[in-house]
């Protein structure tokens, strides 16, 4: 009898974490038991990551902190490009899984690992080639300049290691399982933190210090997100025998991803051309306070950011069990969740503004004014960006990448690019605020194409699966 409780309770411990549900059940709890370990884990790799410019900021010097601030924007496209990639990986995944095929999970799951190494490594060596003329196209102020190159040439030695924890991530996230993505970036950020100190203050580094530190970081995240891949005991098993790229799984990643990737690569294409405006002032501590109020703002982001995961995979589960009526109930209640946490982290970060930015750059009254400026506006703003990002997901879950790779194009180009071309060209409009005000003008534009497109997909995919039904009907219809 003993020995068969214990056999119990060893197959108890052994069992994996019960997923989330998307598909069945109350839609609000579910979303905040999904979300949050989202949040939380990516709010602390931000704040780890926030130690590159405060430790840099501490104890190196202004050239330093403007050094990698004027990565920031190059940075972010490599990131969003992860993300958006991953983005095709999470919606292939989610939809084979809420319609029960098992055996194409598996088969996406074995596809997206090489393909992460694949496009990691010519990630790194595009970034290895190109960092320099990069930023010299950006008008990075010389003095900087050397020290910019050196940082985003061993950032971009971290690509393989990225992809491969971001498509990881994807499918984990797909099947319900935010928890473990979550404990592997707080045990890679923490050792990111560790090794900044230690690299900048014990060896003498500097931007090369906080560098590699995140490369090490980054590679002990995939180290940990493959261990646990090759442990699962579902169809996300990842078994290395079985690594093999199918070119029909990779059509289906690459339709949903590649869209997807060149839409976030969009953006930070707009925020280069931004971050060149803001290099045009050829002033060191307008570039470092614009950085340094960006990364306060990216922890807003971040945040918001969770709720397109959400929104994404929700959408991707439940398109393909054909749950119309609950894909709009998620949407919506998707867009009240990112509303709250926008304008409440909006309005934090501007009340405590002079007090944050003073953490990145003490003792600097020029970009301290310049960090609130930025804030100012895209702070108490930034809600807006988070309601375009739950609709991003909700579009791009029922399968229509293009779609939002379209309208961030037309938004984009169409807004924020070309105000910057044109009216803060003029010179009474080529000011901080006026450049800050595209942002807002571009999200607008955003939300209401986004807005049209979902209704329109939404009633035309629902139209779709209504007829197949028809057409093969269930069994056990007589």
């Amino acid at each position: 009898m003993k020995s068969i409780e214990r056999a119990d309770i060893m197959n108890t411990a052994h069992k994996p974490l019960r997923p989330i549900n998307m598909t069945d059940g109350p839609i609000f709890s579910s979303i905040v038991r999904y979300t949050l370990p989202i949040m939380l884990s990516s709010i602390l790799q931000l704040l780890f990551n926030a130690a590159d410019l405060i430790v840099v900021g501490r104890f190196c010097n202004d050239l330093c902190v403007g050094a990698v601030g004027a990565t920031g924007s190059l940075v972010t496209l490599i990131t969003n490009l992860f993300i958006g990639c991953g983005a095709g990986v999470a919606v292939c995944t989610a939809n084979s899984i809420g319609s029960g095929n098992k055996e194409l999970t598996e088969r996406i799951v074995h596809t997206a690992i090489p393909l992460a190494l694949i496009l990691g490594a010519g990630m790194s060596i595009i970034g290895l080639v190109f960092s320099g003329p990069m930023l010299k196209m950006m008008s990075t102020p010389a003095d900087i300049l050397p020290l910019s190159s050196l940082y985003l040439k061993i950032y971009f030695l971290g690509a393989i290691p990225n992809f491969l924890f971001e498509f990881g991530a994807a499918i984990l996230r797909a099947s319900g399982d935010t928890k473990s993505p979550m404990k592997f970036l707080i045990i890679s950020g923490a050792t990111n933190l560790v090794l900044n100190i230690i690299f900048v203050t014990l060896l003498g580094m500097d931007v090369d210090g906080v560098a590699t530190a995140t490369v090490v970081a980054q590679t002990l995240s995939a180290t940990l997100m493959i261990i646990t891949l090759l442990n699962r005991r579902d169809e996300c098993r990842l078994v290395l025998r079985k690594i093999k790229i199918r070119w029909s799984i990779l059509k289906r990643v690459a339709k949903i991803g590649l869209p997807a990737g060149l839409n976030g690569s969009i953006f930070s294409i707009s925020n280069i051309i931004v971050q060149a405006s803001i290099n045009s002032f050829d002033d060191p501590a307008i570039v470092s306070g614009n950085a340094a109020a960006a990364s306060i703002e990216g922890f807003v982001y971040i945040a918001m950011n969770a709720f397109y995961q959400t929104s994404l995979n929700f959408t991707g589960q439940n398109m393909g069990a054909g749950n119309f009526k609950r894909v709009s109930r998620v949407l919506r209640r998707n867009l009240l969740c990112v509303t709250v946490v926008g304008v409440l982290g909006g309005l934090a970060i501007n009340l405590f503004a002079p007090q944050l930015l003073s953490l990145y750059v003490p003792d600097n009254t020029v970009a301290i004014k310049t960090g609130i400026t930025r804030m100012s506006y895209i702070g108490m703003f930034y809600f807006m960006c988070g309601v375009m990002e739950v609709f991003t997901g909700a579009v791009r879950g029922m399968g229509a990448s293009l779609t939002t790779l379209f309208i961030s194009v037309s938004a984009v180009c169409g807004i924020r690019i070309m105000w910057i071309f044109t009216v803060f060209q003029m010179e009474q409009f080529h000011t901080l605020d006026s450049l800050y005000i595209s942002y807002i003008l571009s999200w607008i534009g955003c939300i209401l194409a986004l807005f049209v497109a979902y209704n329109i997909i939404n009633k035309h995919k629902k139209r779709v699966y209504e007829q197949r039904t028809k057409e093969r009907p269930m069994k056990y219809e007589k």
